[in-house]
């Protein structure tokens, strides 16, 4: 239970530190937001949990697949915005681009041996 809340404590604190920062400092936010912190605190907390190279090597290659679909949102809310649509419009379309890329991604990634 405490290793749970640790966990979320420590995701929300990295949350708030990027926000904060990007009141001040948008393009220094942007480049904490885009480490993959997330990602290697996850692989810790699953080799630490399961220390197993093949699932962490599937598991990381996979977490690379799976960042490509994501990254046409981070094109398309600029845009939107810099067009004169609301930001809840073009997060809304942003999001919506990733999850119908992300089921494209799962339906011809194995059709290119992709272990998704």
């Amino acid at each position: 239970m405490w290793s749970l809340l640790a966990k979320a404590l420590l995701a929300g604190a990295m949350i708030t530190a990027i926000s904060e920062i990007g009141r001040r400092l948008p393009a220094t936010a942007a480049i904490v937001a885009s480490l993959p912190l997330v990602s290697v605190l996850g692989m810790i907390f699953l080799w630490h949990a399961r220390p197993d190279a093949e699932n962490m090597a599937i598991h990381a290659e996979a977490t690379f697949w799976y960042v490509l679909p994501s990254l046409p949102m981070f094109l398309l809310i600029p845009a939107l915005l810099r067009s004169g649509t609301s930001f809840w419009i073009a997060l809304l379309a942003g999001c919506v681009l990733t999850v119908a890329l992300y089921l494209a991604m799962m339906q011809v990634g194995p059709r290119f041996g992709l272990r998704l």
